[in-house]
């Protein structure tokens, strides 16, 4: 748990593996998932590493299953998911029997894929010329007597010239099929191409044929021309070949045609029976793959990342043991080194294995451990940035504070409660969601974040309790504290009716549990009263938020021994921040219980109930620019004291002085103190070598100096500059960031409010039948903007905001996100990431 607040301790190893038991090790500290191994050879051509083969091999042995989840994908056959727990990687020695396994049903399937096409083409042709003898059949009994078919042909193409030679012509013809789409373009090429000597029948083939390339149903004709001489002959069969147009031996007697026919129909009968064999026997062979072919994925996929992973080992000079580097949690060593036992094991091998702890100046990758819970949020400060080793992690605090800044400014309990029901569904039906691996990118953000949106709906109904606010009306629980002195009449027409708390309409007493529900009649100052609160609140919560931002940085400080940062940064930053702005907010407490209505005593002249009277509360604002600029302004209200308590004036003038005074020493703080250490050290380097080994011997070696003393006074100058102008001006800029708290809250009760007036509220005041279907429409309607604008753009609207609010002025004030996240070995993630890939 401890990881959570601040990433895990991590190591760096040396790891001495026996060749033998090198797989076996590789392999259980994959599925243990704990250790991210270093390249030892950067400069080595993948090409030209220990173990490509094996890698070549199973590239290969995916290839082939891919092929075969393709042709089962094809034919709809379900691929059984895996059963229980996921299998371990196989053996070396068991690649052999998966690569003749996978060969096998490779051949098996490619010949069977073979021979069903040979055997659909051959149908595909017997098809079209069975088309082909019934069309052509019907163009020859078209004309008087089959015997003088020819004859009338030839009647057809002389007819429209009266000069040609009319003597007996001997006429010839091909027949064939073209794909239908093509017939307006190749009848014309035809008339262009032989002058109009030719005459082209077609006709269409009802029912689609079968591609047997691609398998698609394809539409087709079937064509017969006539033509005369050799010439003519040629062109047209070239014309036919250059639109793939089919052709087929028709012949010219009926008696001969009718037998071709029956010949056909016997032979298709035949191909249909070996065809359907033939597709049962390729269903069976894909049916048994379907079985086993998820197993094989993971198989495969095992055995590559470990061969992959042993390619970035080193060989000693036996060649006989492999060396690895590689980054471990601290806390998990002795569960490493189990594990590596177990696969010396598992190998055979008596060696066992050797893990030695390394020191390095090289920064550690940064590994917080997370649950499905903290996931989604440790993502959403990744997402900024991964933290610097051994950083405080914003997370669990972001667990709290994110879903109540959204709240604050989505705060509705109607609309809290549709986003709490949607997170609950999510988290409820996890399982199922997750085994159906929806491939929606929409909705993957979704499902990730669904501990967040279910947060986020219960804090939006806690804060639209307290504003007493679902779907833009209230809910009237304990009872109004407000007493009504008008009658119906003045209350249903009187536009301008204000609630006043200095009236003595208002009884002394508040109310029970968040915003007294009158508020929602007082149309006139209901806008000004909810400003001035939220305003107020947003306002004290970021100064508190960005306090507690100051106050992370200071754990950083401890962590990490930054003794000089602790009083030249953390303190100045945090008297900076307190001086100024928590001040006013101690200001707005102060008016909040010093000035108020004291029903009892109205009327009365005594000056202490005047002064603590609403009439004389001050300005927070005015008072806070006044300060800043050393200003008094003259008392205009002379029954009020001019300050809200004694002495105010010579403390904020003595709060902005030592506020003042923090800027210079987070200026030049830092870089005065290098400059004295180098010094120091310089003058220290002059003392003679004997003295400095008496200094050794005697125990009183100076200590390491603090990192960072070497860097060149100039750029820490420079970077101290930056920083303390983007503190002092982001300290102004951050509070008032912070008011868009306030802002986009007045929106969504605006825009809820507006949406309630324009259709629901019209659709409850109609009356009769035709009323309740306007309701039906209107509610409709109303629910539909709710959704789709309220809830979901409000929603991202606002996400977005709280999102900013925790990056920038939250997190700037000590998270510096500069690391690199620790990537385990596991075979978890690899699996998962090929996953996703396929879908």
């Amino acid at each position: 748990m401890g990881s959570l607040f601040r990433s895990e301790e991590m190591t760096l190893c040396q790891l001495f593996l026996q060749s033998e038991a090198a797989y076996a090790c590789v392999s259980e500290l994959g599925e243990l998932g704990l250790v991210q191994f270093r390249d030892l050879n950067p400069d080595v051509n993948a090409f030209q590493r220990k173990f490509v083969n094996e890698v070549r091999r199973c590239d290969e042995m995916e290839r082939k299953l891919r092929y075969l989840e393709k042709e089962i994908r094809r034919d709809g056959i379900p691929m059984l998911e895996i059963p229980g727990e996921v299998p371990e990687a196989p053996q070396p020695r068991e690649m052999i029997d998966l690569e003749a396994t996978f060969e096998k049903l490779e051949n098996e399937l490619r010949e069977v894929n073979q021979n069903a096409e040979a055997l659909k083409r051959n149908y595909l042709e017997l098809t079209e010329l069975k088309h082909i003898l019934r069309k052509t059949q019907v163009f020859f009994d078209e004309h008087e007597g089959g015997a003088n078919t020819t004859e009338s042909m030839t009647r057809a193409l002389i007819s429209d010239d009266p000069n040609k030679h009319m003597g007996q012509v001997q006429l010839g013809f091909v027949a064939g099929v073209i794909l239908r789409e093509r017939i307006p373009a190749f009848e014309r090429m035809l008339w262009r191409a032989c002058r109009g000597n030719v005459f082209l029948r077609q006709a269409e083939i009802d029912t689609p044929l079968e591609d047997p390339s691609s398998s698609d149903q394809v539409y087709k004709s079937v064509f017969i021309i006539f033509f005369q001489g050799d010439q003519l002959k040629t062109r047209v069969k070239k014309i036919c070949e250059g639109f793939r147009a089919t052709l087929y031996p028709c012949p010219e007697a009926p008696a001969d045609r009718r037998e071709m026919a029956m010949g056909v129909m016997t032979r298709i009968e035949d191909l249909n029976t070996v065809l359907g064999q033939t597709q049962d026997h390729r269903h069976r062979v894909l049916v048994a793959a379907a079985k086993n072919i998820k197993n094989w994925f993971v198989k495969v996929r095992k055995i590559k990342a470990i061969y992959h992973t042993l390619n970035l080992f080193n060989l000693d000079v036996t060649q006989k043991c492999l060396i690895a580097e590689c980054w471990v949690p601290a806390l998990d060593m002795e569960t490493i080194q189990l594990a590596l036992r177990r696969g010396t094991e598992r190998s055979g091998s008596s060696v066992p294995p050797i893990l030695n702890r390394m020191e390095t100046l090289e920064d550690p990758p940064t590994y917080n451990r997370t649950n499905k819970f903290t996931s989604a949020f440790q993502n959403l400060i990744y997402a900024y940035g991964v933290a610097t080793y051994r950083e405080v992690n914003p997370a669990p605090y972001t667990i709290i504070t994110f879903p109540f800044l959204f709240a604050v400014m989505f705060g509705d309990l109607g609309h809290g409660a549709l986003m709490a029901a949607f997170g609950f569904w999510m988290c409820y039906k996890e399982k199922p969601l997750q085994a159906k691996k929806i491939d929606s990118e929409i909705w993957n953000i979704f499902f990730g974040g669904r501990y967040i949106v279910l947060l986020m709906g219960l804090f939006s109904m806690y804060t639209g309790l307290i504003y007493n606010d679902i779907f833009s009306k209230s809910l009237n629980i304990f009872g109004s504290s407000w007493q009504n002195n008008y009658n119906e009449s003045t209350l249903r027409e009187n536009k301008a009716l204000q609630l006043n708390p200095d009236s003595e309409d208002y009884l002394q007493y508040p109310y029970a549990f968040g915003i007294d529900p009158v508020w929602q009649l007082a149309e006139a100052n209901k806008i000004i009263f909810m400003n001035a609160y939220k305003m107020k609140i947003s306002i004290i919560i970021g100064v508190f938020h960005m306090l507690f931002g100051v106050c992370m940085s200071l754990w950083n400080h401890i962590y990490f021994k930054r003794r000089i940062s602790i009083y030249v940064e953390f303190i100045p930053q945090i008297m900076f921040l307190t001086l100024l702005f928590f001040y006013m907010v101690l200001l707005m407490f102060i008016k909040w219980t010093t000035y108020g209505p004291s029903p009892p005593y109205f009327g009365s002249q005594d000056p202490e109930i005047v002064k603590t009277s609403g009439f004389c509360a001050p300005s927070i604002l005015i008072t806070f620019i006044n300060m800043m600029l050393f200003k008094t302004d003259a008392n205009t209200r002379p029954q009020c004291d001019p300050t809200m308590f004694a002495g105010q004036i010579g403390l904020q003038k003595f709060f902005v002085i030592l506020a003042l005074m923090c800027v210079p020493v987070m200026l030049f703080g830092k870089p005065y103190y290098l400059m004295k250490e180098q010094k120091k050290r310089a003058s220290q380097g002059h003392q003679s070598m004997e003295a400095a080994a008496e200094n050794g011997a005697a125990g009183g070696a100076p200590a390491p100096a603090p990192r960072g003393h070497d860097d060149d006074i100039t750029e820490v100058f420079i970077h101290q500059a930056i920083h303390t102008i983007e503190y002092v001006l982001g300290s102004v800029s951050h509070t008032a960031s912070y008011l868009r708290l306030w802002a986009l809250s007045l929106a969504h009760a605006q825009l809820a409010e507006v949406a309630w007036n324009m259709l629901l509220r019209k659709g409850l005041k109609s009356a009769g039948y035709q009323g309740g279907i306007y309701l039906y429409v209107v509610f409709a309607g109303w629910a539909a903007i709710s959704v789709s604008i309220l809830v979901l753009m409000e929603g991202l609207s606002a996400f977005l905001h709280t999102l900013r609010l925790h990056w920038v002025e939250f997190q700037s004030k000590f998270y510096s996100g500069e690391g690199y996240l620790f990537q385990p070995f596991s075979f978890e993630v690899i699996l998962d990431s090929a996953g996703q890939t396929e879908e």
